[in-house]
C-alpha cells in the first residue's frame, strides 16, 4: 500500500485516513492553498497554513478549520504531517507526509522564483515528490519578474499618456494581489473589480501591505478612469462590464502568454507573461531538489512531462489523474463569478 494513494475523492493517505485537497467531500482535508480547485466546500474538517486561513474562511464560509505554522509538524494516527512554502501565493504550501520512515510530498501548485509577496518556495526532501505540470514543456520558460514588471508599467504610462484606461487581467487572488505588489502606483489611480477588491481586503486585514485601490462601483463615470490601471477579472474583460471605459488597451498577465496566438484569440492588446506556477526550468529544478526517486505528474501536460522524467532523468514517474486546473483563461474561481450589481 503506498502512503498517498490517488481516489476518486482525491489524495488520500491510508494509515492516517486524510486526504489532501480532495474534490469530493471528506471527514479530514489537508488543504495545500486558497484556489477554488484545490480548497473546496464541503468537507467535515480542514487544515492549512495560519497564512492561507483568511481566504480560504473568505471564500468558504462558515467551515471547522484549523490551522498550522509553516514548519510546525502534526501526527495523525503515526503518521507525520508538516506544511512548507510552495511559492505560489500567499500561504500556499507543499505538504511533506512521514510514515515508518517513507516520505511523500504533495506540492499543490507552487513556483520556484520568488516574487516578494508569497513565502518563498521551499525544496523538501522525499522518497516521491507529487508534481503539477501546468507548464510542463521547454517553451515556458519565464522572465525574470522585474522584467515584466517594467513591460507592465511602460504599457500602463503609455496609455496613460494616451488618455486611455489600461485594464489588466488577473485572477482574484494570487495574481492580482502580486500585481499590485509589483507595479509602481506613482503612474496613476488603480482601480478594481469587486471580486479583486474583496480578496484583496481580505488580505489587507492579514497585514499585507498593498497599494490604495477604488473598488468599481456605478459612482465612476467613464472620465473617472482615464489613465487609471484597472485589475479585472479574466471573464469580465469580455463582458458588457468593459462598457464603462471610453477607450481601453486591454492586458493578460498570465503564463499562457508564452504562446504566440494566444493574446490575439483572447482578443487582447498586451501580453505580460507573468505566471504563479513553475516553468519549465523550476519543475525541473524542484524535481532534482527533492532528491525524490519516484514522482507523479498531475495537471498539465502530464503524459509529455512524465515521459521526458522517466526517458532523460531516470525517474521513476507515472501520471496521475486528479480535478485541480491549473492556470487558466477560460474560467473564473467559482467564488469570484460574484454578481456586480453596484458595478
Amino acid at each position: 500500500m503506498a502512503l498517498l494513494e490517488f481516489t476518486n475523492k482525491g489524495i488520500y493517505c491510508p494509515p492516517a485516513d486524510v486526504y489532501i485537497d480532495p474534490w469530493r467531500p471528506v471527514s479530514k482535508a489537508l488543504i495545500t492553498h486558497g484556489h477554488a480547485d484545490h480548497s473546496r466546500w464541503g468537507h467535515q474538517h480542514y487544515l492549512c497554513t495560519e497564512a492561507a486561513a483568511p481566504v480560504i474562511r473568505y471564500r468558504l464560509g462558515n467551515i471547522n478549520l484549523s490551522t498550522v505554522q509553516f514548519g510546525e509538524a502534526t501526527t495523525i494516527n503515526g503518521v507525520k504531517f508538516s506544511f512548507h512554502p510552495a511559492g505560489h501565493i500567499v500561504g500556499s504550501a507543499q505538504i511533506r507526509v512521514e510514515h515508518k520512515g517513507e516520505v511523500w510530498v504533495a506540492s499543490g501548485d507552487y513556483k520556484v522564483a520568488p516574487d516578494g509577496l508569497s513565502e518563498p518556495f521551499e525544496p523538501v526532501r522525499c522518497h516521491t515528490f507529487i508534481t503539477e505540470s501546468t507548464f510542463g514543456l521547454p517553451v515556458y520558460r519565464w522572465k525574470p519578474q522585474d522584467t515584466v514588471f517594467e513591460e507592465i508599467n511602460d504599457w500602463w504610462r503609455q496609455n496613460r499618456d494616451q488618455g486611455k484606461v489600461s485594464v489588466l487581467a488577473a485572477y482574484a487572488l494570487g495574481k492580482a494581489q502580486r500585481l499590485l505588489h509589483g507595479i509602481d502606483a506613482e503612474i496613476g489611480p488603480i482601480f478594481t473589480h469587486g471580486a479583486i477588491e474583496k480578496t484583496t481586503q481580505v488580505m489587507r486585514k492579514q497585514g499585507i501591505r498593498l497599494p490604495e485601490t477604488r473598488r468599481i462601483t456605478q459612482q465612476y463615470k467613464s472620465k473617472d478612469f482615464e489613465g487609471s490601471l484597472v485589475l479585472a477579472t479574466p471573464s469580465a474583460t469580455g463582458s458588457n462590464w468593459m462598457r464603462r471605459f471610453k477607450s481601453a488597451s486591454v492586458g493578460i498577465a498570465s503564463g499562457w502568454m508564452a504562446l504566440r496566438g494566444t493574446r490575439r484569440r483572447r482578443a487582447a492588446d498586451r501580453g505580460f507573461v507573468l505566471s504563479d506556477h513553475a516553468d519549465w526550468n523550476e519543475l525541473n529544478d524542484a524535481i532534482k531538489a527533492t532528491g525524490a526517486e519516484r514522482v507523479a505528474v498531475t495537471h498539465g501536460y502530464t503524459n509529455l512531462f512524465a515521459r521526458w522524467l522517466r526517458e532523460e532523468c531516470g525517474l521513476d514517474a507515472w501520471e496521475a489523474a486528479t480535478e485541480y486546473e491549473g492556470e487558466s483563461l477560460d474560467k473564473d474561481d467559482a467564488e469570484d463569478m460574484e454578481n456586480e450589481k453596484d458595478a
